[in-house]
């Protein structure tokens, strides 16, 4: 069986639920990536977790200076732990996955668009086995079986994971039965785009790496209110996806996020089954890593 991202973060979880129980949410990524390398990697485990000056990173993963482990750094001026406790999971997907191609990761949630395929390639990598490993499928639906969807259900999820609501979001986007795009939106342009397989293969995705994309006059995210309940509500497919029938209807929620050092609007739409279009396999990769996943 191949060695992927998931496989290796499920490896780690059952491992967990084994010796831990069910109850061990949410994870103890500190522990669990110091302990895992040195049980298993002793020669050349993480020595240090660590906040330090990075100014243009969310963390690092770096081998040390006499070659004997490795070193995870965290921003320093990151303050939301969910967001923390990500950089570091991703970090670890670094070391699990990465380590023997390059001695030095500096991972920046803001220049993702400029790296080459591969470099975004091993960043997705990062970020799936993060979220596998602090969210995994099986907890993860149990959570959220037969509950419609709310900003409460993820509030629930990011609660329980100890993550941010965009990364819970983003996990239940994954798991949704239908199509489904989560997006952020900073100044009534999207920042990012992320769309679940099904939304990909039927041509509903918007393609943010490649083109500037300002919010539908229409659509509910151009008029949302900082309100902590958020905003949902039934609008025209076509108000976001002209290729989409007049007739349908899709549901569009709308939530504001606020930080210490960041602002923007969460929205997902969640559009009904339809048939597959073909899709540039480039853009399946942009951008799922670094801002959706931290914050």
């Amino acid at each position: 069986m191949p060695v992927t991202p998931k496989s290796k973060a499920i490896d780690i979880s059952r491992v967990l639920e084994r010796v831990i129980g069910p109850d061990r949410f949410p994870v103890d990524v500190r522990s669990v990536a110091l302990e895992w390398s040195l049980q298993t990697c002793p020669d050349e485990r993480i020595l240090d977790i660590k906040s330090v000056s990075l100014p243009s990173f969310e963390g690092m993963l770096v081998k040390s200076p006499k070659g004997d482990g490795w070193v995870i750094g965290v921003n320093e001026d990151v303050t939301s732990e969910g967001r923390v406790r990500f950089t570091i999971a991703h970090e670890f997907g670094h070391y699990m996955l990465h380590r023997e191609r390059q001695s030095r990761f500096n991972c920046s949630n803001q220049d993702m668009h400029s790296w080459d395929l591969d470099g975004r390639r091993i960043e997705v990598e990062a970020d799936t086995f993060a979220s596998y490993l602090l969210m995994p499928l099986n907890d993860f639906r149990a959570q959220i079986d037969g509950q419609a969807f709310s900003i409460d259900l993820l509030r629930h999820c990011a609660d329980r994971y100890g993550v941010s609501v965009t990364a819970a979001a983003l996990k239940w986007r994954e798991v949704a039965p239908g199509r489904v795009i989560v997006m952020s939106v900073k100044e009534g342009f999207l920042d990012w785009s992320c769309s679940n397989a099904r939304a990909f293969r039927s041509g509903a995705y918007f393609a943010t790496r490649k083109e500037t994309i300002e919010l539908p006059a229409a659509s509910i995210l151009n008029h949302a209110a900082r309100a902590r309940v958020g905003q949902s509500g039934l609008i025209s497919a076509n108000v976001w996806l002209p290729r989409e029938p007049a007739e349908i209807e899709i549901e569009e929620h709308a939530f504001v996020i606020e930080g210490n050092d960041y602002n923007y609007t969460l929205g997902v739409l969640i559009l009904p089954e339809a048939a597959a279009h073909p899709i540039d396999e480039d853009v399946l990769l942009s951008p799922i890593n670094g801002i959706p996943s931290f914050r």
